[in-house]
Order: C-alpha cells, then sequence, then structure tokens
C-alpha cells in the first residue's frame, strides 16, 4: 500500500470517483452531483482557498484506490480562535484499519509541518461546509448538504487515537405524507410575541437578490460568532454560496425578521434536493436527472426541506425569535408542500435552539462527532 499526493486532472478524478464505489450497496447514501464535488476541490474557484490550503491524498493498494483524505490549514479559523488546530476532511476508507491509520499518519504529519497541534474533522473543508462524523442515525438518509458514513467509521477513527471534540445533534419534524398543524402553544407565543416586540417578518426578495446577499453578509458573522467551531464568512464565500443556492432558493422559505425597520434575524430552509439526487446513483447530471429535478422544483414535489441557518443578534437573543422565524418557515412550507423538515446540525450545548426546537415537538434522530486528536 502506498499514500501519495493527488496530482493532476486522473488523480484528482479518482479521488472524487472513491465514494461512489464504497457507498454504491448503501440504499441510504445519496451521491452528490460530481461536477459540484469538482467544483469545491477546485482551489482555483473555490474562495475558501483565499484564506487556507488543503492537500488531497490517496491511498492505493495493487493499483487501486482503496481511501482517500484532505489535510487542510484555515488561516482564518486560526486567527479568529487564536490556536494552531488543523483540519482534516474528505476521509473515506475501505474497512481497514492499516489504510485509515496511514491515512490519518499523513494529514498528520502534513499538518504538524504547518505549525498545528491538533488535527479536527471530518471537515470538507470546514464547519462551514459538510462537517462532523455520523455516529447514531444510520437507518435514514441525509438531507441536502449533509453528510453520511458507514458505522465502521466511527471504529476507525477511535482506534486511531481520536477522541470527541462535540456532537452535532440533528432534528427532524412533521411527516412527509401530511400536514402536521403548528402547535398552538407556538402559534399563540408567535403572536404574543410579534406584538409585544413589534416585529414584521417578509420573505427573501428575489427581484433585489444581490441587495438581499449583503443584508445576509452583515448578519451571518454577527449572528454566529459567539458560537463553538464558528469561522468567519468572507463576502466571496457567501456570495459563492449564494450562486450556488439562487437557482433551488423557495423566497418564502428564507424569513427575515425585523424590527423599527431594521433585521434582526433571519433563517434559510432549502428543499431537500437529496429526494431527487437519491434517485439518480451515478452522481451524474444525466438528461433523465435534469428533466426529474426541474420537475420536482416546478411542481412542488420535493415533500421534505432542511433549515440550514438560523439566527438573531446577540442583543435579541432568548427572547423566542427563534421560535417566531420557526413558525413561519413551518407554516410556509406547508403552502408548498413541504410537511417534514429537519432542523440541524444543532451543537450539543445550546440549551436554548434545542429548547425551541423541542417545543415543537421536533426530536433528534442524527448525531455526528467532530473529532480531535493532539499532534
Amino acid at each position: 500500500m502506498a499514500i501519495r499526493p493527488v496530482r493532476g486532472a486522473a488523480d484528482l478524478s479518482r479521488f472524487i470517483t472513491l465514494p461512489y464505489q464504497l457507498h454504491a450497496r448503501d440504499p441510504y447514501w445519496v451521491p452528490p452531483l460530481r461536477m459540484d464535488v469538482h467544483k469545491l476541490l477546485d482551489r482555483a474557484k473555490n474562495p475558501f482557498f483565499e484564506h487556507a490550503e488543503a492537500e488531497y491524498f490517496l491511498a492505493e493498494r495493487q493499483g487501486a484506490v482503496v481511501g482517500r483524505i484532505a489535510a487542510i490549514t484555515n488561516r482564518l479559523h486560526n486567527e479568529f480562535h487564536h490556536d494552531r488546530v488543523g483540519f482534516f476532511g474528505f476521509f473515506e476508507s475501505i474497512y481497514d484499519h492499516v489504510v485509515a491509520d496511514a491515512l490519518f499518519d499523513t494529514a498528520r504529519d502534513w499538518l504538524r509541518t504547518r505549525g498545528h497541534d491538533v488535527m479536527r474533522g471530518p471537515a470538507s473543508f470546514s464547519t462551514n461546509d459538510e462537517c462532523g462524523l455520523l455516529i447514531e442515525g444510520y437507518e435514514t438518509p441525509p438531507t441536502l448538504m449533509m453528510p453520511h458514513n458507514p458505522p465502521y467509521y466511527q471504529r476507525l477513527l477511535n482506534a486511531a487515537g481520536f477522541a470527541k471534540a462535540k456532537d452535532l445533534l440533528v432534528y427532524r419534524g412533521g411527516y412527509e405524507g401530511y400536514y402536521l398543524p403548528v402547535p398552538e402553544r407556538l402559534v399563540r407565543g408567535t403572536e404574543l410575541l410579534r406584538k409585544r416586540l413589534g416585529l414584521t417578518l417578509r420573505p427573501l426578495n428575489m427581484g433585489d437578490f444581490p441587495a438581499e446577499v449583503e443584508r445576509i453578509k452583515d448578519l451571518y458573522n454577527r449572528c454566529w460568532e459567539k458560537n463553538w467551531g464558528f469561522i468567519p464568512m468572507t463576502d466571496r464565500e457567501i456570495d459563492y454560496l449564494a450562486e450556488q443556492f439562487k437557482p433551488v432558493v423557495i423566497p418564502d422559505l428564507v424569513p427575515f425578521v425585523e424590527r423599527n425597520g431594521e433585521i434582526i434575524g433571519f433563517g434559510l430552509a432549502l428543499p431537500d434536493l437529496n429526494q431527487v439526487f437519491r434517485r439518480h446513483r451515478s452522481g451524474r447530471l444525466t438528461p433523465a436527472m435534469l428533466v426529474d429535478l426541474l420537475l420536482s422544483l416546478k411542481l412542488e414535489r420535493v415533500r421534505r426541506a432542511r433549515i440550514l441557518l438560523l439566527g438573531v443578534l446577540p442583543e435579541y437573543r432568548g427572547k423566542g425569535l427563534d421560535a417566531v422565524l420557526y413558525h413561519w418557515i413551518w407554516t410556509k412550507a406547508a403552502e408548498h408542500g413541504i410537511y417534514w423538515g429537519e432542523a440541524g446540525w444543532i451543537l450539543e450545548d445550546n440549551p436554548a435552539i434545542r429548547a425551541g426546537l423541542e417545543k415543537m415537538e421536533f426530536t433528534v434522530y442524527k448525531t455526528y462527532r467532530l473529532y480531535d486528536r493532539a499532534l
């Protein structure tokens, strides 16, 4: 067996292809679009690389790729947190401790040479992207932009000396087949809160999309800056994501809450396009997939949504504004035929957000874990 860095287009193609081979028989694994993965890994196109570096490695045995990993150094993370944490991501491996250990050791050595003292992951590339190892909830498919892995990955990491850094909880509520009314106490509480604080809510204005993105830029880093593991997003990174989200966004599912003309919070939920991707196992945007995707969006055939973001300015936290935003998303999603929702991920030690979800009768159904290993 040999571990070597990715060099050239052929190696990159093998790096991207591996999970499609490893998980082909897993009915719950959802193949991402290969073109999206290629763009994500492209150092020239992904603005993440304006403040970060990464090296991609392949594990090969007798000419076959049996594992992969990326070692990542994120200057913005280290400057923000005043630490020396490096990351690993895009980890895939056959069930073989020799292969996994060699990959982890290779990433460790690369990070050591750049002055890091902790290796954290999996994060592909950061907590603003897919992150965490699935440790509970293997029996259901992931939603859009959430990872999925076989159970043995946890054994590989534990045996390699990794320890828990933080658990990320994922909640679900509602049913795909029929509408579950919003709990009456939430309806009453939301209305009282809106009147008492003088709140107004509105959806995303697609006709003013560039300006709306600018408003989100102002809010995003202010709303999340105190969260564990948070990494600020640059303007270019938010523009990059907005470009990807724009074709599939449902304006009603991106609410802004305002008080006295000032935006004090917002939410972002997207239709779960994994329902479409799961039906097409190649990960390639074939004509059949394109037709399925366009019809599913146009005819509102997607029956699930994922709440990616829900943020409130620090001075308004603890006042129940998260419930106001959840109530809006719940009711507006139903108008589009979406009766099932996922909220996540949520830090295990974020009691305020967890309590708000549990009051709406959402329950934890998946747990992801970020691991640390001292270097």
